[in-house]
């Protein structure tokens, strides 16, 4: 029986070293598979040199500063102002004044002590506002009546930046208060609307005040001063100062230095837009500023100034800080004069030319003097 258990035993292991064959094939395989997955990248960077690469190219002025190419922004050149097409930047005055257009009057004589391209009309920026305030409380509307904020709906381009919520509720003397202080146009827009027939009536009686003011060079197309059709002269605008400044609540709320209101669920704070009314050297009893890019920088004031009461108008003053810059030039030169020049003398220019300390510069912080 021996030799068949001896076959028997010879085909089983036969069978096995097949079997064990194929597993050692499959394996095999498999080993060589993973081999020339691995080595794939090393083969790869070997040969990378050979194919075209594509690279961006950085200028040369990128290289040299060692910064990753960046898309260029988009340069905007600066829309020269009314005045400046007029060539009223080019006008010469002793004070060396960066405004085209410039008046200081005695308020109680109307002496005028200072004038400089007074008679121009040109565009007001947001000193419209004053004439807005003051129409709005001739028509004897409730200040703590509460207005929806509105969107200003002008036909203009103009950004028009707020840091009012659309739709929120502030009472007409907060929304007054802020388009004085700070010069935010939403509330100067919304006090508008809610005047008794909208806007086209508020708009009718700034005109009509304007005639009656005796500003007959004025004219007013809307309330926040965005248009550049809103237009006066320095002569003019001088009359509309002395008539605000009898107006008690217009000299509380343009003189404000800053004011905190509620608006929808945030308490939001609010600064002046005119850095002097926090400077201790000025005693100023009502002012508004204004910008666009067709007015330039724009300011009105009445101050005590040398002993006596001024109102001060500067119109297109060129330069973020110029418009500060001139009235300072004015108290200097106002400071050291030993009496009062009459109208037709020409002032003698400052003994040195007025600086802005960083702290009392124009900074503007509403978002909204921007215009």
């Amino acid at each position: 029986m021996w030799p068949v258990r001896l076959l028997v035993s010879g085909m089983q292991a036969k069978t096995w070293g097949a079997s064990l064959g194929k597993q050692v094939g499959v394996w095999a395989a498999g080993m060589a598979a993973l081999v020339c997955f691995l080595a794939t990248p090393a083969i790869a960077g070997s040969s990378v040199g050979s194919l075209p690469v594509v690279k961006a190219k950085a200028s040369s002025s990128t290289a040299k500063s060692g910064v990753s190419p960046r898309r260029k922004a988009r340069v905007t050149a600066a829309r020269p102002s009314s005045a400046q097409k007029l060539g009223l930047r080019d006008t010469e005055d002793a004070l060396d004044l960066k405004s085209s257009a410039a008046l200081v009057i005695d308020q109680d004589t109307d002496e005028v002590l200072f004038s400089k391209n007074a008679e121009a009309v040109l565009p007001i920026a947001s000193i419209t506002k004053l004439m807005t305030a003051i129409v709005v409380l001739d028509a004897g509307q409730e200040m703590d009546e509460p207005l929806k904020v509105s969107k200003v709906a002008l036909d203009t381009p103009r950004n028009n930046r707020s840091r009012l919520q659309v739709g929120a509720t502030l009472t007409r003397g907060e929304l007054m208060h802020l388009a004085l202080m700070s010069s935010e146009n939403r509330a100067a827009y919304s006090i508008g609307a809610a005047y008794p027939g909208g806007l086209p009536a508020l708009v009718d009686a700034m005109n009509r005040k304007a005639l009656e003011l005796g500003m007959n060079d004025s004219h007013f197309v809307e309330p926040t001063g965005l248009s550049s059709d809103n237009r006066s002269s320095a002569q003019d605008l001088a009359l509309l100062v002395k008539a605000a400044y009898q107006n008690p609540v217009l000299r509380e709320y343009s003189t404000d230095s800053d004011t905190s209101v509620a608006v929808g669920r945030r308490t939001v704070q609010f600064r002046t837009t005119n850095s002097l009314v926090r400077n201790p050297l000025w005693e100023i009893g009502l002012q508004k500023t204004g910008y666009i890019s067709e007015a330039g920088r724009c300011l009105v004031m009445q101050a005590q100034l040398a002993g006596r009461k001024l109102i001060m108008v500067l119109l297109d003053s060129a330069g973020r800080y110029s418009r500060v810059g001139d009235a300072e030039r004015i108290r200097r030169w106002l400071d050291a004069m030993p009496t009062a020049h009459a109208a037709d003398e020409t002032p003698a220019p400052p003994e040195e030319s007025a600086t802005v300390p960083e702290g009392e510069r124009d900074l503007g912080r509403s978002g909204s003097d921007t215009f």
